[in-house]
């Protein structure tokens, strides 16, 4: 089917079908919130995926509830071990107060039935990804899976997350790209310990202490720029 098809094509198809009315080939576009919070959390190893049961309350701002509560209440409770992973289908709906870091992708608000999202692209969501606690644990915990399973050198290491991450091999340059990335932030975190700490203390789930502080932070931030990648974010 053409949902199957890769939305690189031949220049041939581009002259025959420029708007792409005969589906020649695969559309290309952002993921949803929801496929981007679980994407996220399904590359760092974090994602529970039990089916069914109770809507859960993942990491969400503090005084989420505290404008549209009557008297203050009901307050938002955030959950804690295994029930701030599971699927975003199953995080707790408030229509007064939605998720925010849903809302900011454009998931609707429940309050009408929706026949197409809207899909826009702002630097708001670019904060989400780059500073939510959600997306900042599971950094974290990318990079420990990137450290423990990737390789015994830093590019086998750059290889094997950007091919978790997008299915594909990177490029010389792209991997010249992180190089650069992490030997920065391997002298940042080097030179700056408590940054470090403060880095990896993000997020309830715990980390692993064998990994040293400061090169786990610096495959922390490879690991959020392999999240943040446009071909992580684009089906």
């Amino acid at each position: 089917g053409t949902y199957r098809q890769s939305s690189a094509s031949t220049t041939e198809s581009y002259h025959s079908d420029p708007d792409n009315r005969l589906i020649s080939r695969g559309p290309r576009f952002r993921l949803q919130g929801e496929f981007i919070r679980d994407t996220a959390l399904a590359l760092s190893g974090l994602l529970n995926d039990t089916m069914g049961g109770a809507g859960v309350k993942p990491y969400q701002p503090s005084g989420l509830w505290a404008e549209v509560g009557l008297g203050g209440n009901p307050r938002f409770n955030q959950d804690h071990g295994d029930k701030l992973y599971r699927r975003s289908i199953y995080t707790y709906w408030k229509r007064s107060a939605p998720p925010p870091s849903m809302q900011i992708f454009d998931a609707p608000t429940r309050e009408k039935c929706i026949v197409q999202r809207a899909r826009t692209n702002t630097p708001l969501q670019a904060l989400v990804t780059l500073n939510d606690t959600q997306f900042i644990e599971a950094s974290r915990h990318m990079a420990e899976r990137l450290v423990r399973g990737g390789g015994n050198t830093s590019q086998e290491r750059l290889r094997y997350g950007f091919r978790l991450a997008t299915s594909r091999n990177p490029t010389a340059q792209e991997i010249a790209v992180l190089k650069r990335i992490f030997d920065s932030a391997s002298k940042k975190y080097k030179a700056n310990p408590e940054a470090a700490k403060q880095l990896l203390a993000v997020g309830e789930a715990k980390r692993d202490e064998s990994i040293p502080a400061d090169e786990l932070a610096a495959w922390t931030i490879i690991a959020s720029s392999i999240l943040n990648l446009d071909e992580t974010l684009t089906r």
